[in-house]
C-alpha cells in the first residue's frame, strides 16, 4: 500500500486575517464599544460646533480685557485702569480660560498658537481656518461691544508702536514676544499641562510678564486677532502687518526650538492638549453612574 505525499503534509495554519474577519463583522454588527470609538473623538465633527464656540467665547474675553482697558481709559481720562493692571489682565484672563474650557478646544485664542499646533503635528491643518475665523470673529464681537457701550475713542484700543518706535522694530518685537509665549505654551503641552493648572498659571504668567516690559515698544499684542480685530471694526490699519507678521514668524521659531528640544511632535500628550480632550474625558449627556 503505498501513501500519497499529500496525506504526509500536516494541515496550513489558518491565515489570522481569516480568523480576526468575523469578529470584525460582529463588531460591525453590535457597533464598537466607546472604548473603541473615543479613540477617534479629536476628528469627530459632532464636536466641533462645541470647539469652535469655545474659541468666539475665550477669545471674545480675551479681547474684552486687552481692548477693553485702553477704551475705558480713553473715556475717563487719567488713570483709571492703572498700567500695570492694564498689561497684566490680559495673562489673568488667558490664565482663567485655559481653566474652564482648554478641555473643550485647547484654548488657543491666538491663530500664531493654532498654527504652531498644526506644525508640531498636534493639530489637523483642515480645521485651522475655522479655528481662526472663529477667533477673529470673538476680537470683532467683543471690539464692537466695547464701541457700542464706550463709544468709539480715537485709536484706543488698537496695538501700535511705541513713541518713535518704527514698524518694523515692533514686528521684530513682536516676533521674540511671541517666539516665548509660544515656546511656552508647546512647552507645556508636551506634558499633557495645556489642559490643567499649570500651563494657565505658566502661559498666563509669561503674557503678563511679557507686557510689563514689552508693551511700551509694540504694545506686546502676541496675537494677530487681538490687533487686526479692533483695526477692522475702528476703521484703522496703522503698522497693521507687524502685528500679522510678527507673530507668525514668531510662531514658526517656536516650532523649530520645539523639534530641537523634544524631537517631533504629534505625541498623545500634546494632541491632548491642543485639541481638548472633549468627548474623551468628558461625553455629554445624563451620567450613567447617576
Amino acid at each position: 500500500m503505498t501513501s500519497h505525499p499529500d496525506e504526509l503534509t500536516p494541515p496550513a495554519e489558518p491565515d489570522p486575517r481569516v480568523a480576526i474577519r468575523p469578529a470584525e463583522v460582529a463588531l460591525r454588527s453590535f457597533g464598537q464599544p466607546n472604548s473603541v470609538v473615543s479613540q477617534f473623538d479629536f476628528w469627530d465633527d459632532s464636536y466641533e460646533g462645541r470647539r469652535l464656540f469655545a474659541e468666539v467665547l475665550g477669545t471674545f474675553l480675551l479681547v474684552l480685557v486687552a481692548v477693553g482697558a485702553d477704551i475705558v481709559n480713553a473715556r475717563f481720562g487719567g488713570n483709571a485702569v492703572p498700567y500695570g493692571a492694564r498689561v497684566v489682565a490680559p495673562g489673568l484672563m488667558v490664565t482663567a480660560v485655559i481653566l474652564f474650557m482648554g478641555t473643550v478646544s485647547g484654548a488657543h485664542l491666538n491663530p500664531a498658537v493654532t498654527v504652531a499646533f498644526a506644525a508640531r503635528g498636534n493639530f489637523p491643518w483642515k480645521r485651522v481656518p475655522a479655528y481662526i475665523v472663529a477667533q477673529f470673529a470673538g476680537a470683532v464681537l467683543a471690539t464692537l461691544l466695547l464701541w457700542a457701550l464706550i463709544g468709539k475713542q480715537g485709536s484706543a484700543g488698537l496695538t501700535l508702536p511705541g513713541h518713535g518706535i518704527p514698524t518694523t522694530t515692533a514686528m521684530l518685537w513682536e516676533l521674540i514676544l511671541t517666539a516665548g509665549l509660544v515656546s511656552v505654551i508647546l512647552g507645556t503641552a508636551s506634558g499633557a499641562q495645556q489642559i490643567g493648572p499649570f500651563a494657565a498659571i505658566a502661559v498666563g504668567s509669561y503674557i503678563a510678564l511679557a507686557g510689563l516690559w514689552g508693551a511700551p515698544v509694540s504694545g506686546a499684542s502676541m496675537n494677530p486677532v487681538r490687533s487686526l480685530g479692533p483695526a477692522l471694526v475702528l476703521g484703522d490699519w496703522t503698522s497693521w502687518w507687524a502685528y500679522l507678521a510678527g507673530p507668525v514668524a514668531g510662531a514658526a521659531v517656536a516650532v523649530g526650538i520645539a523639534h530641537v528640544l523634544r524631537g517631533r511632535g504629534g505625541g498623545r500628550s500634546g494632541v491632548a492638549a491642543a485639541q481638548g480632550t472633549l468627548g474623551i474625558d468628558w461625553r455629554p449627556g445624563p451620567n450613567p453612574r447617576s
